[in-house]
């Protein structure tokens, strides 16, 4: 899923625990989206009102996280 936002792939349907699309598709692993927006790790590119969609973008500590390969869910 952050290989997804680094590239431009995801969106964020913003809200307490964002949901995320890849390629415009739902992920299948809600859960995890909400981690990783929990953890820190990816955040709205962008302002928005909730339940709009934005893109998603990798925080430093995302970046991190790509650039070491460390598992995080």
């Amino acid at each position: 899923m952050l290989r997804a936002v680094a590239a431009g792939r995801a969106e964020l349907v913003l809200g307490c625990e964002p949901d995320m699309l890849v390629d415009g598709v739902a992920c299948c692993d809600q859960v995890t989206a909400h981690d990783l927006a929990r953890a820190g790790l990816v955040r709205p590119a962008r302002l928005g009102l909730v339940g709009h969609r934005v893109p998603a973008a990798l925080t430093h500590a995302g970046h991190a996280v790509l650039r070491a390969g460390t598992s995080v869910a």
